[in-house]
């Protein structure tokens, strides 16, 4: 335990804006939580994912595992809007892939995220919400291993939004839409 207070001492606050550098990168982020966390935390943290695994099984880490529910539900009930928007058909009965069922605030999130007209400040607005649910992870100890995932899960996030680029998006938007039109012609 004393290692963490170590480790999360070092770690500098950053924000999630779009703009400027992030003051640690992920792979600095894993090399120094190598040197301060047991082997089997350490790993865990490396295969943290903001796309998990919509099979895969739990971690044995609570605060992960929560992350992981979040965004698969979070994907799911996106990925019905969508086929709503579509008018194809798509089963909403999540109850045997979530048996706990989804959360409000999921159900919240995807619904304010499709509701952008500009898919860019929709998918900074899902990161920026990712991020707080994040927050919600790391609880009332500072100094614990939820708050070392929870800072992994806003690092890897504030990365996302900085690698969005309007003028590349409209440009493979356009590419995109110009294949589906090519083929449907």
């Amino acid at each position: 335990m004393k290692e963490q207070y170590y480790l999360i001492s070092q770690l500098p606050a950053f924000s999630m804006e779009q703009g400027g550098e992030l003051p640690v990168s992920w792979n600095s982020f894993l090399e120094l939580c190598s040197r301060f966390l047991p082997a089997k935390d350490f790993d865990a943290l490396s295969s943290l994912s903001l796309e998990p695994d919509f099979y895969s099984g739990k971690t044995g880490y609570a605060a992960l595992d929560k992350w992981n529910e979040y965004e698969k539900s979070l994907r799911y009930v996106l990925a019905g809007i969508r086929a709503g928007k579509l008018k194809k058909e798509f089963n909403m009965d999540a109850a045997g892939i979530f048996p706990g069922g989804i959360s409000q605030e999921v159900i919240n999130t995807a619904g304010t995220a499709a509701g952008f007209k500009n898919p860019l400040e929709a998918e900074i607005y899902l990161c920026e919400a990712g991020a707080r649910f994040a927050e919600s992870l790391a609880g009332f100890d500072i100094f614990s291993l939820d708050n070392v995932f929870a800072y992994g899960i806003r690092l890897r996030l504030a990365e996302r939004i900085r690698l969005f680029n309007e003028e590349a998006g409209i440009e493979s938007y356009k590419k995109i839409y110009d294949q589906i039109l090519g083929e449907t012609k």
